[in-house]
């Protein structure tokens, strides 16, 4: 079971994160994609996905480290939290680039 106030800041975490991320793009849409689906052993999947500025495939890892911001004024820790709110009751909370422009975080309970 997990703690529903924060699985809900971990999504209002990933949409403000993506749309922070799309707010230099002006060159396409910004489209916020925002999914559900039942996986695997009748786990949740949530995927929120961004056509913003991505990062470096290199960085995926070091992006739910706590401190490491990505953003010019962030704190570096809403993903780092985030990440601890879902592993906490089991899940698990990754990123993957995407095949066009932006990323897509995933998080499985």
């Amino acid at each position: 079971m997990a703690d529903r106030v924060q699985i809900q800041q971990v999504v209002m975490n990933l949409i403000l994160n993506g749309i922070q991320a799309m707010s230099a793009v002006s060159d396409r849409g910004r489209v916020l994609t925002i999914k559900t689906e039942r996986g695997e052993s009748n786990k949740i999947l949530v995927a929120v996905q961004d056509c913003g500025i991505g990062f470096d495939p290199a960085d995926i890892e070091r992006v739910f480290a706590a401190f490491h911001a990505t953003k010019p004024n962030g704190r570096g820790m809403g993903l780092s939290i985030s990440r601890s709110s879902v592993e906490s009751p089991g899940g698990e909370l990754w990123a993957t680039p995407n095949d066009g422009p932006g990323v897509t975080f995933r998080f499985s309970l």
